[in-house]
């Protein structure tokens, strides 16, 4: 299970770095810094059913459609998405995000699992507290 300071490689040079984890935090906050190096395509629609997130732009520029609205953010720009609400995000370029997620629950587990290969038939199925396509 990765722990604070642990890195998890994604696709395509996405990098996610733990600041905080859920075991650090009693459940309540799972804290990330995200590095995407802006080439990659958006991940598909989804939602959180039982979490709410709070993104901040360190660096870089990123384009979000949270329920239906596209927004572009800039460093120093924040914006949430509550729970159950379907989103999308992506760079434009190389950025950097602050990336908080209430309550953590097993959100680590699940992009370890995603970026790690371990990721079989199952796998939204077992994570659909953490993470369901729209």
């Amino acid at each position: 299970m990765a722990g604070k300071g642990d890195v998890i490689e994604g696709f395509g040079g996405f990098r996610l770095t733990l600041v905080q984890t859920g075991d650090e935090t009693d459940g309540e906050l799972l804290e990330m810094e995200a590095f995407y190096p802006g080439d990659g395509p958006a991940p598909p629609e989804h939602l959180h059913p039982r979490q709410d997130e709070h993104f901040e732009v360190l660096e870089g520029k990123v384009r979000a459609i949270v329920d239906g609205a596209e927004h572009v953010y800039s460093a120093g720009d924040s914006f949430d998405v509550p729970a159950n609400t379907p989103h999308q995000m992506a760079a434009d370029g190389p950025a950097t995000v602050r990336w908080e997620v209430r309550p953590s629950l097993r959100t680590a587990e699940f992009f370890e699992r995603l970026y790690g290969g371990a990721a079989d038939e199952h796998f939204l199925e077992e994570f659909a507290e953490e993470f369901r396509l729209t």
